[in-house]
């Protein structure tokens, strides 16, 4: 087993990491109201305007941990030339992220999406309704071309690579040719929610088991069935590792060598909000395995990283501090 100063370790080398980010990027809007009546127009409840708040979501939510975690992060993204898409950039520009990698786009709106929540003076908002905004723009080969620069120029900094393809075009077959040249030489650490199979030859791939499941055509009954898709997908793919996610079921990690992990969730069962989750987990792997962890330390790490975070409402990013907090209590707990 890990100890806690093998992990503080990695953690103290977080902020000397440079980690590129191809994401796609979203705008998620959180709109707060206190309902107080019902409609007299339709059956639904009236609810008063509090206030509202964007923050990064989808790949973006993996550059924000990343960069909250310490490290110099560069995202790679596009946004619309809009409301969202500027207040995202100005999110990142505040918070010292470089933004040269976000590029504006007339043709493809910011994706975004557009949580209302709404409770009592004393209870905790829910959520009522999610609007989501997508774009359906083909990426012009101008704005790729951008795009592809971009990577090239930041490869020669950074320490490793983290893909956060959400399936809104920004993993084009061109760019997908240059994450797979950047694996033959640095980590490249993928989560893609629709195109695993797409990305043979990466260091890492971290799908939940719902996506794990459905690249490998195998349905998911049983533990059993979860051992047969990570062989499956190990064969296929050959990265050097997989880790699956599996909600309050924990992790799997499978590693080139035949090994396999059952990693335990880290924290409690019962979690205020999911939302991003995934996204902390990709980036702590991005982050760890640079400064020299290896898979399972890394894992391990980004499953602390997630039990903080799911405690968390809306979109949540973590500290190194709150992480050693969460690991020194999970050690605890065992002894």
């Amino acid at each position: 087993m890990h100890s806690l100063s093998d992990y503080k370790k990695i953690i103290d080398a977080f902020p000397r990491m440079k980690i590129g980010v191809v994401a796609d990027l979203v705008a998620d809007i959180y709109i707060y109201g206190r309902p107080f009546r019902l409609s007299r127009e339709a059956p639904v409840i009236v609810v008063r305007y509090e206030g509202e708040e964007t923050v990064p979501g989808g790949g973006a939510n993996t550059v924000n941990n990343i960069a909250r975690l310490g490290a110099k992060v560069f995202p790679v993204g596009m946004v619309g030339e809009d409301g969202p898409g500027r207040q995202l950039k100005g999110y990142f520009e505040k918070a010292g992220v470089e933004t040269g990698g976000i590029f504006s786009s007339r043709e493809r709106a910011t994706v975004s999406k557009t949580r209302l929540l709404a409770g009592d003076l004393h209870a905790s908002r829910r959520q009522v309704v999610r609007i989501d905004r997508e774009t359906t723009s083909a990426v012009r080969p101008a704005l790729e071309d951008k795009v592809l620069g971009y990577m090239e120029e930041v490869n020669r900094a950074v320490n490793a690579w983290v893909i956060s393809d959400y399936g809104y075009d920004i993993v084009t077959p061109r760019v997908l040719e240059k994450v797979k040249s950047f694996a033959r030489e640095k980590p490249v650490v993928v989560d893609s929610r629709y195109r695993i199979l797409d990305f043979a030859g990466v260091t890492i791939l971290a799908p939940n088991e719902q996506e794990a499941g459905a690249a490998s055509g195998i349905p998911i009954n049983g533990e059993g069935d979860l051992l047969k898709i990570g062989k499956t997908l190990m064969d296929r793919l050959g990265p050097e590792a997989l880790l699956i996610t599996r909600g309050n079921q924990g992790m799997m990690l499978f590693e080139k060598s035949g090994g396999v992990e059952d990693i335990p969730i880290s924290g409690q069962n019962e979690v205020t909000d999911v939302t991003g989750a995934g996204d902390t987990v990709t980036a702590l792997l991005g982050l760890a395995i640079p400064t020299g962890a290896n898979f399972s330390q890394a894992a391990r790490l980004s499953n602390y990283a997630a039990g903080v975070v799911v405690m968390k409402n809306g979109t949540a990013t973590l500290s190194r501090e709150e992480l050693l907090e969460a690991i020194q209590k999970e050690m605890s707990k065992s002894k």
